[in-house]
């Protein structure tokens, strides 16, 4: 019985051994448990090494999230070092280190970047009336934030006023889809609350200015064209006084009007200019 046991023993204690990593991670600030805190103003600092003992291969290779980290060649052999200035995008970031001869053979840490909402300052906004107003604001914190809140002239926003509030976890916008300047204008107020980090507020002047008319481009262009080619043909048949020209103005009329209908369609205005004075010339050539 005895023997057994001693047998059993030997095989999980050979087991445990065949599975232990030939690498170790350190890191300033330490982790505990493989999760390292750390925040926007600090800086990381990973240090992979080969444990004690003979290794025919001493290559480190470093992953972040599965992506293979590029080391300068005197980074590479035996110990290795990573350094971080967190972002965003590298809270719940994994980095891990293993040889290049055995990627199964591994150990990996993880960053949980703490940071509050980036909120600050005041905006100076401007919106026609009658227009769309949109304000956004930037809520994303770790940990979470537990609320948002909007308000006007030191009040909260009437949502029954034309307001509405929507938020995706990252940014909460403020909509109103017809301004009115006796409803819409004022000091407009983002606060974010953080049970970490408190209250983060920014700021919106929003002036409302009076309508404007706008005129659509492309149209206005194309009736100036066709008033301007018009007149032009009105004098031209006016100097001559021959059938020819008679029918010249109004061939040319139909070619004009066909050449800014394809114009309307796609081709550009100075293409259409272009044809028209060629296909002009050409005509004239054949009638005179």
């Amino acid at each position: 019985m005895k023997l057994m046991f001693s047998v059993v023993l030997l095989l999980l204690l050979s087991c445990s051994t065949s599975q232990a990593s030939d690498v170790n991670i350190t890191s300033i600030p330490p982790h505990v448990d493989g999760v390292i805190q750390t925040d926007f103003k600090g800086t990381v600092s990973l240090t992979c090494a080969l444990k004690d003992g003979p290794h025919e291969d001493k290559e480190l290779v470093w992953l972040r999230n599965g992506a293979t980290v590029n080391l300068n060649d005197g980074n590479k052999e035996s110990v290795s070092h990573v350094c971080i200035k967190p972002i965003y995008e590298d809270d719940e970031a994994t980095f891990t280190c293993h040889l290049k001869s055995n990627a199964s053979n591994e150990v990996t840490v993880t960053l949980n970047v703490t940071y509050h909402p980036e909120l600050s300052g005041e905006e100076a906004v401007t919106v026609e009336e009658e227009a769309v107003l949109l304000l956004e604001c930037d809520m994303r914190a770790n940990p979470a934030i537990t609320a948002v809140m909007w308000k006007l002239n030191g009040s909260m926003v009437d949502l029954t006023a034309g307001f509405t509030v929507t938020n995706d976890g990252i940014t909460s916008q403020l909509n109103v889809k017809k301004v009115e300047r006796s409803q819409h204008e004022g000091l407009y107020q983002c606060t974010t609350l953080s049970p970490m980090y408190g209250d983060k507020s920014k700021t919106f002047k929003v002036t409302v200015t009076d309508k404007t008319m706008k005129f659509p481009l492309m149209p206005t262009i194309a009736g100036l064209v066709v008033v301007f080619f018009t007149m032009l043909l009105a004098v031209v048949s006016r100097r001559k006084k021959i059938v020819k020209v008679g029918h010249l103005e109004q061939t040319q009329i139909l070619l004009i009007r066909l050449l800014l209908h394809r114009y309307l369609k796609g081709l550009s205005l100075s293409t259409v200019l272009q044809k028209v004075i060629q296909r002009n010339l050409v005509l004239r050539y054949f009638i005179e």
